[in-house]
């Protein structure tokens, strides 16, 4: 064969294996293989289980792993080193590798890391990989929010611990204890039995305290987050409806300047039949 069209023949060889590995079908068939993994991973945990089928279940591993490693180098030759530029494709290289790491000797806890496959499912739904964009999308605000946090609770820590600390120190007894007792309360977590009520019981008027923290941090902060995160998908919604509309736009502005050409040699036809 010539080595010209040889040449010419690899990239569409190489095209078509990126088109199959891509396709719907086989992203489907490896998300029915994780989601069975993560079953037979949670069947491991059951000493009754691994008794009777323990060896159906190594296999069982086995096999699923070599289906993700196989999925791994068909990639990597589909795409060459242009499979690193995205960060979901390093993502699942990663998770891929670990699992590859012997798991006896001082690296016999990656083995617990297995169950990690399971975050492959959101490299594979776009829901899901939308909702976790929006989320790193949103970590420069939520930064900030957790620096006002932070203030909130130093200040308050402060506070309880000059006002509470001598007569209650296992709750406010130094900073770290009224941080960690303010946590507690922030959660709503048996805040009223454990900790504002027995204080109230020797200064009456500290519900004031309790309540505007919970008030603050809460009722407050808390749906900041809440809010940053929304406002992150829904601009994140409107990019993606705007990269739509213009590929759309291109699209059809292509296909009128193929037919405005169309009908340009058409006309010249015409008038080159008409001068004969």
């Amino acid at each position: 064969m010539d080595p010209t069209a040889r040449d010419e023949e690899r990239p569409s060889f190489r095209k078509g294996v990126r088109d199959w590995i891509e396709s719907s079908r086989i992203q489907n068939l490896i998300i029915a293989v994780i989601v069975f993994n993560a079953i037979t991973l949670g069947l491991e945990t059951s000493v009754m289980v691994r008794a009777h089928v323990g060896d159906w279940l190594w296999w069982i591993e086995r096999i699923v792993l070599t289906i993700f490693v196989v999925e791994i180098l068909i990639k990597l030759y589909a795409h060459r080193l242009y499979f690193f530029r995205s960060g979901w494709n390093v993502f699942d290289f990663v998770i891929v590798g670990v699992s590859l790491v012997p798991d006896a000797g001082p690296l016999a806890i990656l083995r617990a890391l297995r169950i990690l496959r399971l975050l492959r499912l959101v490299t594979k739904m776009q829901r899901l990989r939308r909702i976790v964009e929006s989320l790193l999308r949103a970590i420069p605000s939520i930064g900030w929010i957790a620096v006002l946090l932070l203030m909130v609770f130093y200040i308050f820590a402060v506070m309880g611990t000059k006002l509470f600390g001598e007569a209650f120190p296992g709750d406010f007894g130094h900073l770290g204890l009224s941080m960690y007792s303010l946590f507690q309360v922030m959660t709503l977590e048996s805040w009223s039995e454990e900790i504002a009520r027995p204080i109230m019981e020797r200064y009456p008027l500290a519900w004031l305290y309790f309540v505007t923290f919970i008030l603050v941090t809460a009722f407050t902060v808390l749906n900041l987050f809440i809010g940053i995160i929304v406002s992150a998908m829904q601009e994140q919604h409107y990019e993606e409806e705007e990269a739509r509309r213009e590929a759309s736009e291109a699209k059809a502005h292509a296909e009128r300047e193929e037919l405005l050409d169309l009908m340009r040699r058409i006309d010249d036809r015409l008038a080159r039949l008409e001068r004969r």
